[in-house]
C-alpha cells in the first residue's frame, strides 16, 4: 500500500487505520469525506460507496486511463480501482474473479455494476467482434432496467430483482460473452404499489413512448391514468424521460440480437398485462343460489383474445372458474369475486414474471460463448440489500436470508483471504473472534427444522392450512431459539413489548431484529396458478406466450405439485454461494446517505444502522485483527529510506535488509512490526502513524536544506548576473554618451551650414528678383486652386430637381463657406426654375396648399388626408346646371366652394341639409329644395370661424353683431370638406377685406342664439371618429353636446 495519500486526503481514506476505531469516529469520517465530495473510502480490499445523488466530474476516459496505469492503493479510493484490480487479478494471474455490490434500496448499487463494467469494457481488448460483444452486454443493462427496475418510495431506479452476471474471458482478458442469473422478480408489484411508487418501467415508457399506430395496434391508449395496475398518483418521475427510454430500449434489444418480431410480442404480451387490470369482476349466482362470478364488460376480455389469438369465451371462463382434477374425476367450482380476482391478479404476476424470465434468457442466448476453449470468469453481483421496512412480507424475508448467507460469504472468505496472506508470508495467523451468523443461516434454511422447511410443509400438508397455523408451528419449534421471538414467546418469558403484533415473529439478523407479518406467507410460497389459466394461455395463438405456459400442453399436463417459492429461492442461493465461493471475491459496499435523495445531505442516523448491518466495523477489525498495514519491501523503501542515514539517498543492497536498517533505526518495537518473504507487516495504526510523522519532519528537514542550497545558488547566479549585467550597462552607457556627442557635434554643424546656405540664398535673392514676388505668387496659385474648384464643380453640380439637396463637398476647408453659398445659390435656382415652369392655375393650387398647411397642419386630424387631394372646388354641379347657378344671384366673379352642407339647429341640435356657396364677397345659404337664397353673409360680416381638431367636419361661423344677419346668431355647420371651404375663405376674407380671418381649433366653443349663446362641447366617441358621423345632443337650454363617432 502506497500511503502517499495520507499527506493530502480528506479523512482517512482506508478506515483500516482510523484511530480511535470507534463507530462514532468511523461515521464521522465517512461524512467528512461525503461532504468534500469523496464518496469512495477503503476498508483494506473492500470499497465502501456513499451514493452522492448528483453527477460527479470523476468518471470518463481520463479517469479510467488514469487507474489503469496505477496499483490499487497508489490513487484516491475509487471504484475503478477496485475494478482494475479484479480485472488484472483475472488476466495476469488465472484468478476466476466475482465483484459482490450490496447495500438497501437508493444505495447506487445499479449505478456502480454500472461502473464496473463500462471499465472493464473500456480497458480489454479491442476489435471488431471484442466490440460487439462488449456493446451487447453492455445493453442488457436498459433492456434488464426497463423490465425489472421501477420508482419507488427511495429510489426513482430500484432493481426489484437480484442480478448475477457472469462475464467470460479469453486467455489474453478479451470478454467472449456472458451469463445472467435473476433472482426473485418482485412480481406483486405488476398489480399493487403502495402511495408514491411507480409499476415497472416498461408501462410506462411503452405508453410514452411508442407512436400512435403501435399504440393502436397494441390497443392500449397513451393516458397512463386510464389502467387499474398503474399508479395514478406517480405517472412520471423527475429526471426521468420515458419516452427517449423507450427508444433507448428498442435500440438496446436490436444490438443484443432481439429480432423485429421478437419485439413486437415481448410488447404484446406486456400490453397484455396491462390490459387484464382492467377486466372488472361482477357478481353472478348460480341456478343453485350459489355465488359465482363474471365479467361486467366483455369489451376488455375480446381485446384481450384479438390480441394474443386467444378465445375470449374460454378466458372467460378460465377467470372466473377453476377445474379441480384428481386421478378419477374433474370437478369444475365457480369463483367468487374475490377468488376471480385473485386468479385474474396471479396470472398478470405470472405473465410478467415468465416474460421477464424469457428476456432473461434470450438475452443469455445473444451473450452465450460457443467455443470450448478454457475461459475466465469475472462475475457481478447485483442483488438487493438488507431490507428492514414498517410491514415486512415474505419478499423481505427471503431477500434478508439472501443478505445472510452473502455477510457469511463474506466473512469466511475476508478471514481466509488474511490467513492466506499471512500463510504465504510466514507470518502466524491468530484465530479471530467474529460473530458468526450460521446460526441465523440454519433457523431459515436448515432442510428438516428450518422456517423454510416448515413453511414448505405448511403449505403441503393437508387439511385446514393458514397463516396462523404456520406462526403456531414456528412459535412451538423455536420457542427456546435466542434469535427467535413472537408474542407467544414473549408472554412465556413474561416479556411485554407492544411493537409486537399477534401475527408476527421476529428474527435477530446479524443486521438487527426485524419483524416479520406471517399474513400471506402461505399465499406467496405456494404461488400457485389455476391449471385452467394454464391451458388457456397454451391455447393462446400468440408464439411468446404460448411457450411462456408449458405447463398448460394437455400432453405435459402432471398433478404433480410444483416446488414452492421459497424452495426455489433456497435452491438458487445455495447455488450463488458455491458459485461465489469458487471465485476470489471483490466487494463495494452501497450506502444511501438520506432517504429523500438530496444531494449534500448526511443522515448520521441512517448511516449508522446500514454500517452495522454491512458489518462494517466488524470488517476493519477483522482487517486489523493481525497487522493493520502491509506492503512489499521495494515499495516500503521507496517511501521511508529517507529515515535511516543507512539508506539515505542511496542504498545498494537488498529491500528486506534496507528496510529492517530503517526500522532498527528508528527503534521500532519487535511486536509491532514482522517481516515476510516479500512484505513488511505492521501491526497498529499508531506505528504507521509514527513512521508518517517521522518522514513527515524528515522532508522538513530535507526542505530545509534544498531551500538552504537552493538560496546560495540562486544568490551566487544572481551576483554574477548582477556583475556581467552591471559590466554590461557601463559598456553600453559610454557607447552611449560618445554617441550622443557625435550627433550633437553633426547636429551643430549642419545647423552652421544651414545658416550659411540661407544667408547665400537671401544674397542672391536680393540681386535677382523684385520684393513682391511672393505675394503675386501666392495670388497666382490661390486663383489656380480656385479655377480648379469651380471647374470641378461645374461638371459635378447635381440634377434640377428640387428634391435632390445634394451638394459635392469643398476640396479645401478655406472654401467651406463659398461653397455653402453656391450651394444655396444653386437651390435657389432650381426653386426659381421650378415655379417658372408652373401655370398660374397651379401656382393658386399651391398657395392654398400653403394655407391650408399653414392653418391646419398639426392641429386637424383629417388635415393629412387632404394634402394630396386636389381642391376641386364645386362638388353639386354647379356648371352644368343653370338651376342652381340662379343662386349665385347678381354676385359677380367665380364660385370659389359649391358643396352640400348640413346646418345644424342651435335649439334641438337636429340637422338639415343646406347648400353653400363661397364668393369673393359672399356666403351664400340655401335650402336644397328652394333655388333661391334663404342666407347671403357678406365676408366683411365673418368675424371668426371655430373648428374641432377630430375628423369631423364641424364648424361655426361667427358673425358680427352689428351686421344685419348676425343679428340673428351664428351658424353651426358641418362639411365634408371643411380644410378646403375654410381655406378658401380665409383667403376670400383676406382679399376682400384686408384682414385675416381668425380661425380657432378647439373642441369647446360657444355660438349666439338670438339673445342668447349656446356653449358646444364636442367629445370623441368610443369608434375613434374615423366614421366621422356627429351625433348633436341637448344638455339644458345651453348646451350642446356633440359626439363625433
Amino acid at each position: 500500500m502506497d500511503m502517499a495519500f495520507l499527506e493530502s486526503s480528506i479523512g482517512v481514506e482506508d478506515l483500516v487505520l482510523l484511530e480511535p476505531l470507534e463507530e462514532e469516529s468511523l461515521l464521522k469520517n465517512l461524512q467528512l469525506r461525503y461532504e468534500n465530495k469523496e464518496i469512495y473510502t477503503y476498508i483494506g480490499n473492500v470499497l465502501v460507496s456513499v451514493n452522492p445523488y448528483q453527477e460527479l466530474s470523476i468518471y470518463g476516459p481520463e479517469f479510467i486511463a488514469k487507474y489503469q496505469d496505477y496499483t490499487f492503493y497508489e490513487l484516491k479510493p475509487h471504484i475503478y480501482a477496485l475494478a482494475n484490480v479484479a480485472y488484472q487479478s483475472l488476466r495476469d494471474q488465472d484468478r476466476d474473479q466475482c465483484i459482490l455490490i450490496t447495500g438497501e434500496s437508493g444505495a447506487g448499487k445499479t449505478e456502480a455494476s454500472k461502473l464496473v463494467m463500462s471499465y472493464v469494457a473500456a480497458v480489454c481488448g479491442k476489435g471488431e467482434q471484442v466490440n460487439s460483444v462488449k456493446e451487447q452486454l453492455l445493453q442488457s443493462n436498459p433492456v434488464l432496467e426497463a423490465f425489472g427496475n421501477a420508482k419507488t418510495i427511495r429510489n426513482n431506479n430500484s432493481s426489484r430483482f437480484g442480478k448475477y452476471m457472469d462475464i467470460e474471458f479469453d486467455f489474453k482478458g478479451s470478454p467472449l460473452g456472458g451469463d445472467i442469473t435473476n433472482y426473485l422478480l418482485e412480481k406483486s408489484r405488476v398489480v399493487k404499489q403502495l402511495e408514491g411508487e411507480r409499476n415497472f418501467h416498461i408501462f410506462y415508457q411503452l405508453l410514452a413512448g411508442a407512436d400512435a399506430q403501435l399504440l393502436k395496434a397494441l390497443k392500449l391508449e397513451r393516458d397512463s391514468s386510464g389502467y387499474t395496475y398503474l399508479n395514478r398518483e406517480a405517472p412520471r418521475v423527475d429526471g426521468m424521460d420515458d419516452a427517449s427510454n423507450f427508444k433507448a430500449l428498442q435500440s438496446a434489444m436490436i444490438v443484443i440480437g432481439f429480432s423485429e418480431e421478437e419485439f413486437r410480442q415481448v410488447l404484446e404480451v406486456t400490453a397484455m398485462v396491462l390490459k387484464l387490470g382492467n377486466v372488472e369482476l361482477a357478481d353472478e349466482f348460480q341456478a343453485n343460489g350459489v355465488p359465482a362470478s363474471g365479467i361486467r364488460d366483455g369489451r376488455g376480455v375480446q381485446e384481450i383474445g384479438e390480441l394474443v389469438g386467444l378465445n375470449s369465451v374460454e378466458l372467460e371462463r378460465a377467470l372466473c372458474s377453476r377445474t379441480m382434477e384428481t386421478a378419477k374425476e374433474k370437478v369444475v367450482t365457480a369463483l367468487s369475486v374475490i377468488q376471480a380476482q385473485y386468479a385474474r391478479d396471479a396470472l398478470a404476476k405470472n405473465i410478467y414474471s415468465r416474460l421477464f424470465n424469457w428476456i432473461v434468457t434470450r438475452i443469455n442466448e445473444s451473450i452465450k460463448v460457443d467455443t470450448g476453449e478454457k475461459k475466465k470468469v469475472m462475475g457481478v453481483l447485483d442483488i438487493y440489500g438488507f431490507e428492514i421496512l414498517e410491514d415486512n412480507s415474505f419478499e423481505q424475508f427471503v431477500i434478508n436470508y439472501c443478505n445472510e448467507k452473502l455477510q457469511q460469504v463474506f466473512i469466511e472468505l475476508t478471514l481466509k483471504e488474511e490467513q492466506e496472506e499471512y500463510k504465504r508470508e510466514g507470518i502466524p495467523w491468530t484465530k479471530v473472534d467474529y460473530f458468526d451468523n450460521g446460526i441465523i443461516c440454519d433457523l431459515i434454511e436448515h432442510n428438516q427444522r428450518g422456517i423454510l422447511a416448515m413453511l414448505d410443509e405448511e403449505c403441503l400438508r393437508p387439511g385446514v392450512v393458514s397463516d396462523s397455523t404456520f406462526l403456531a408451528k414456528l412459535n412451538q419449534l423455536f420457542s427456546k431459539h435466542e434469535h427467535y421471538e413472537s408474542k407467544v414467546t414473549q408472554n412465556a418469558q413474561r416479556q411485554y413489548d407492544h411493537s409486537m403484533g399477534l401475527r408476527c415473529f421476529r428474527i435477530c439478523h446479524y443486521a438487527g431484529k426485524v419483524t416479520y407479518n406471517v399474513n400471506s406467507f402461505i399465499d406467496k410460497n405456494n404461488d400457485l396458478l389455476f391449471r385452467d389459466l394454464s391451458q388457456a394461455m397454451w391455447k393462446a395463438r400468440h408464439p411468446l406466450l404460448r411457450s411462456l405456459f408449458p405447463e398448460g400442453d394437455p400432453k405435459q399436463a402432471s398433478l404433480k405439485r410444483p416446488p414452492t417459492a421459497g424452495a426455489q429461492f433456497k435452491s438458487s442461493v445455495a447455488i450463488l454461494m458455491k458459485n461465489l465461493y469458487s471465485k476470489n471475491p471483490n466487494y463495494i459496499r452501497c450506502i444511501k446517505p438520506n432517504e429523500h435523495q438530496r444531494r449534500a445531505q448526511f443522515s448520521s442516523e441512517l448511516v449508522a444502522v446500514q454500517a452495522r448491518y454491512l458489518g462494517l466495523l466488524e470488517n476493519v477489525r477483522v482487517r486489523r485483527a493481525g497487522y493493520a498495514y502491509r506492503q512489499a519491501y521495494g515499495a516500503f523503501l521507496e517511501r521511508y529510506r529517507l529515515l535511516s542515514r543507512s539508506t539515505w539517498p542511496r542504498w545498494n543492497g537488498g529491500e528486506r535488509e534496507g528496510v529492517e536498517k530503517v526500522l532498527g533505526d528508528l527503534s521500532m518495537s519487535s511486536e509491532e512490526r514482522a517481516f515476510g518473504k516479500t512484505k513488511i507487516f505492521i501491526r497498529s495504526p499508531k506505528a504507521l502513524f509514527y513512521l508518517e510523522e517521522q518522514r513527515r519532519l524528515r522532508l522538513q528537514q530535507l526542505a530545509t536544506l534544498i531551500q538552504k542550497m537552493y538560496r546560495g545558488w540562486r544568490c551566487r547566479i544572481h551576483y554574477q548576473l548582477m556583475r556581467k549585467s552591471q559590466i554590461l550597462i557601463s559598456s553600453w552607457f559610454r557607447g552611449n554618451m560618445q554617441r550622443k556627442r557625435y550627433e550633437k557635434m553633426k547636429a551643430s554643424a549642419l545647423l552652421i551650414q544651414a545658416f550659411v546656405r540661407g544667408w547665400k540664398a537671401r544674397k542672391n535673392y536680393r540681386k535677382y528678383f523684385r520684393s513682391g514676388a511672393a505675394l503675386t505668387l501666392a495670388n497666382f496659385i490661390y486663383r489656380s486652386i480656385a479655377q480648379k474648384f469651380l471647374l470641378r464643380l461645374k461638371d459635378n453640380l447635381p440634377s434640377t430637381s428640387i428634391l435632390d439637396k445634394t451638394w459635392p463637398a469643398a476640396p479645401y476647408k478655406y472654401f467651406s463657406t463659398a461653397n455653402h453659398e453656391l450651394q444655396k445659390l444653386f437651390y435657389r435656382w432650381k426653386c426659381k426654375k421650378f415655379r417658372d415652369r408652373l401655370s398660374p392655375k397651379q401656382v393658386e393650387t399651391l398657395r392654398e396648399k400653403l394655407c391650408a398647411s399653414e392653418l391646419f397642419k398639426g392641429k386637424k386630424a383629417s388635415y393629412p388626408q387632404s394634402v394630396p387631394i386636389p381642391f376641386y372646388g364645386d362638388y353639386i354641379g354647379l356648371q352644368e346646371s343653370p338651376k342652381l347657378q340662379q343662386l349665385k344671384g347678381g354676385e359677380e366673379g367665380p364660385v370659389l366652394v359649391a358643396e352640400t352642407v348640413m346646418k345644424v339647429n342651435r335649439g334641438n341640435g337636429k340637422t338639415s341639409s343646406r347648400i353653400l356657396l363661397l364668393t369673393k364677397g359672399h356666403v351664400i345659404i340655401t335650402d336644397t329644395k328652394n333655388s333661391q337664397p334663404k342666407t347671403v353673409i357678406a365676408l366683411d360680416s365673418v368675424a371668426r370661424v371655430s373648428v374641432t381638431s377630430f375628423k369631423d367636419g364641424l364648424f361655426s361661423l361667427h358673425l358680427s353683431e352689428l351686421s344685419s344677419v348676425g343679428s340673428k346668431g351664428d351658424f353651426l355647420l358641418v362639411s365634408e370638406h371643411v380644410v378646403e371651404l375654410l381655406t378658401k375663405m380665409y383667403r376670400a376674407v383676406l382679399d376682400a377685406t384686408q384682414r385675416q380671418l381668425p380661425v380657432t381649433v378647439t373642441e369647446e366653443f360657444s355660438v349666439r342664439f338670438k339673445e342668447s349663446s349656446v356653449a358646444v362641447k364636442v367629445i370623441q366617441g368610443p369608434g375613434g371618429g374615423g366614421k366621422r358621423k356627429l351625433s348633436c345632443k341637448k344638455k339644458g337650454s345651453r348646451c350642446l353636446e356633440v359626439t363625433v363617432q
